[in-house]
């Protein structure tokens, strides 16, 4: 469900996808995302084609060469972006209130493999320290937890 509603996005912003042979999981170029053929599940390609959308709303310009310190940062925004439209704050306590008390349960509810779940935590991390306040939440990232201040 999750994968059609980022096509929808991608289509409401008249961004192509198509699933190419690729030797690499995703491309975003000039509005069109390739996401590789080879990629197994629906779950990882929720987590390339936002991270790819994330190229269209924060790059410019080619930046496949990652040995430029200015195409890292563009990477880097872009996978910013994709942690928080999918492993978003909001979404962490709603995960919560759903029950879902470990990574495995947190990465299924949300749509993201494991792997994916765990970059977004340390991008929050780096982002907001140990914890992040909101509402009357508060959001461990390491430990993982959230807590509900009465």
């Amino acid at each position: 469900m999750l994968y059609e509603k980022l096509l929808n996005e991608c289509a409401q912003c008249g961004i192509e996808v198509h699933e190419l042979n690729l030797a690499t999981k995703g491309l975003y170029c000039d509005n069109v995302i390739a996401i590789s053929k080879r990629i197994e599940t629906t779950v990882e390609k929720n987590c390339i084609l936002a991270e790819e959308l994330g190229h269209h709303y924060t790059s410019v310009g080619d930046i496949l060469d990652q040995s430029k310190i200015e195409n890292r940062k563009q990477e880097k925004k872009a996978r910013g972006w994709a942690y928080q439209k999918l492993v978003g704050i909001t979404k962490l306590i709603e995960a919560y209130k759903a029950g879902c008390r470990n990574r495995y349960e947190l990465a299924e509810f949300l749509e993201v493999t494991e792997e994916f779940l765990q970059e977004a935590i340390t991008y929050y991390k780096e982002k907001y320290g140990v914890y992040y306040q909101i509402d009357n939440y508060i959001i461990y990232f390491e430990p993982l937890g959230v807590f509900e201040l009465t």
